[in-house]
């Protein structure tokens, strides 16, 4: 019920997982992210119209209109399948015929996750379990090195964590849990229906 009354809010299409997906080693097939989930996430976790939030696996776009209807923050999506990218640039269509906001906070980007050159702007990460850790470890070192040039403080917010990709954060990488936020009355019957969030200063 949530994710309905949110499509039809924002006026947008996000529903469903995608069918018909070649079977991938590395790439994951498209689910959103329930609504019901993303407010219990910001419930505690929250953003600034500042932020510049990259969402990998964006599918449809649905947390991108999420976060920029609640906090007026720049959203990007990447999303490597064309069908998807191209519902997402529907719906950017629909969403911007209803929501006042800068047509320039939205962006969608059809390419590889591990293509996308960060920006220096960007600052919040998003995955949803999109691929697999060999894609999830370049981009992070795309991160890393993007720091580099660009010092900042970055956070990383995982949806569904897998075991490799927290393996990975805690014994390759400086990157520190900041928080766990666990989704009531799922969590309980799965141990993966949480939000970790890492997060990194190179100021």
């Amino acid at each position: 019920m949530r994710d309905h009354y949110y499509d039809k809010l924002l006026n947008i299409k996000t529903g469903g997982i995608q069918q018909g997906f070649n079977k991938s080693f590395h790439h994951h097939r498209y689910e959103p992210t329930p609504f019901s989930a993303l407010e219990t996430l910001f419930e505690e976790y929250e953003l600034k119209s500042s932020d510049r939030i990259v969402d990998f696996g964006c599918g449809k776009g649905r947390l991108n209109f999420f976060i920029n209807y609640v906090y007026d923050a720049t959203v990007v999506g990447i999303d490597m399948n064309e069908l998807l990218y191209e519902e997402a640039m529907d719906n950017r269509k629909n969403y911007l015929k209803k929501v006042d906001t800068d047509k320039e906070k939205i962006e969608f980007h059809c390419c590889y996750a591990q293509k996308y050159q960060i920006k220096p702007e960007d600052n919040r990460f998003y995955f949803f379990n999109p691929f697999s850790v060999q894609v999830f470890n370049a981009i992070v070192n795309n991160i890393l090195l993007s720091l580099e040039t660009t010092p900042r403080e970055v956070d990383l917010v995982l949806y569904y964590p897998s075991d490799d990709y927290i393996y990975f954060l805690e014994n390759q990488t400086v990157f520190e849990l900041k928080k766990e936020i666990i989704l009531p009355g799922l969590y309980e019957n799965n141990v993966n229906e949480r939000f970790l969030i890492y997060s990194l200063s190179f100021v």
